[in-house]
C-alpha cells in the first residue's frame, strides 16, 4: 500500500493571519529591493554562454560580503578608537563568519571548467578582479596600503574618494596600537605617530609588547582576544588569497589576467603580503 499522501494533503495550508496583499505596504521584495538586485546581471557574451550567469553572481555576492566586512571593520575600528574592546571584538567575529563564506563560495565557482569559461572570456574585454575597489579598501584598512592603486579607481570617483579616504587615515591596526597605549604598554612613539599613507612594515619593538600581552597572567581577556582575533582574520584572508589562486589556475591555468596581470603569479606574490606580522613573530618568542 503507498504511504504517499493525496495530493491535497501535501501542502501547508496559508494561515489567517498571514498578509497577503502588499499594495499599500512594504513587502520582503520592496525592502530589500529586489527588482534591481535580481535584474543587475547582464551577461555580454554573444550568443549568451550559460555559465556567464555563474560568473556574474559569484562576483556580485561577493561585493556584497565585502561591502558588509568593510562596514563591520569600519566600525570595528571606530570602536577600538572609543576603546571598547568587546564592541569591536563582535564585529571582528562577523567578519571572520564573512570571510568563510567568501572562501567556501569559491567551490561554486570551481564547477566552472576551462572550456566553459573560455567560451565567455573574451567578452569581459580588460575587467578584472583586480579592479574591485571594495577589495582594495578591506586591505588599505587592514594595512596594506598602496597610493598607486588609486590610479585603477580614477575613472570612478566616490571609489577614488573611498581608497584616498582610507588612505590617509589609520588602519585597524594603527588604532589598536594606541589603544594598547592608553592602557600603559609601551608602543613607540615614532609607531603612533608613523605616516599612516605607508603600507605597514614589521616593527620588532612591537614583539615584547605582544610577548607580555600572551605571557602575562594579568592581561586583560579581551586584549588578547583582540590579538588572537586579529591572527584569524589574517589567516581567513589568506585562506581565501590561495583559495582563489587555485581556482584561477584550475580555470585558466597560467593564462595573463584579463585586467593584464600576469595571472596565477601575481596571485602568488599576494600570499607574500601580511597584515600584523608582529602577532605571528611574537610565536616565537612565547615561552623563551
Amino acid at each position: 500500500m503507498s504511504n504517499q499522501k493525496p495530493q491535497s494533503e501535501n501542502q501547508r495550508d496559508i494561515e489567517e493571519g498571514v498578509r497577503t496583499d502588499f499594495r499599500n505596504t512594504m513587502s520582503y521584495g520592496s525592502y530589500l529591493d529586489l527588482d534591481r538586485v535580481l535584474s543587475a546581471q547582464h551577461p555580454v557574451s554573444v550568443p549568451e554562454h550559460h555559465d556567464e550567469m555563474l560568473f556574474i553572481i559569484q562576483h556580485q555576492t561577493s561585493e556584497l560580503w565585502l561591502k558588509l566586512m568593510l562596514h563591520e571593520l569600519v566600525e570595528a575600528r571606530r570602536l577600538l578608537g572609543e576603546d571598547d574592546i568587546g564592541k569591536a571584538l563582535k564585529c571582528l567575529a562577523r567578519v571572520k563568519h564573512i570571510q568563510k563564506t567568501l572562501t567556501e563560495q569559491w567551490s561554486v565557482l570551481a564547477t566552472l571548467t576551462p572550456r566553459e569559461y573560455a567560451q565567455f572570456r573574451g567578452f569581459l574585454g580588460s575587467s578584472s578582479g583586480f579592479q574591485s575597489f571594495q577589495y582594495r579598501a578591506v586591505e588599505f584598512i587592514l594595512g596594506n596600503k598602496h597610493e598607486g592603486m588609486l590610479k585603477v579607481h580614477e575613472a570612478d570617483p566616490k571609489a577614488h574618494e573611498l581608497l584616498a579616504k582610507l588612505l590617509h587615515e589609520p588602519g585597524l591596526y594603527d588604532v589598536f596600537l594606541a589603544a594598547l597605549a592608553r592602557r600603559g604598554y609601551e608602543i613607540p612613539e615614532e609607531i603612533l605617530s608613523r605616516d599612516v599613507t605607508k603600507p605597514w612594515t614589521f616593527q620588532e619593538a612591537l614583539v615584547p609588547v605582544f610577548k607580555e600581552i600572551y605571557e602575562s597572567e594579568d592581561t586583560q581577556w579581551s586584549l588578547y582576544q583582540a590579538c588572537e582575533d586579529l591572527v584569524d582574520v589574517e589567516d581567513n584572508f589568506q585562506a581565501w588569497r590561495y583559495r582563489h589562486l587555485r581556482v584561477v589556475q584550475r580555470t585558466i591555468g597560467f593564462k595573463r589576467g584579463t585586467g593584464g596581470s600576469s595571472g596565477v603569479d601575481f596571485l602568488k606574490r599576494a600570499l607574500d603580503l601580511t597584515f600584523f606580522p608582529e602577532l605571528f613573530a611574537v610565536r616565537t618568542e612565547i615561552g623563551n
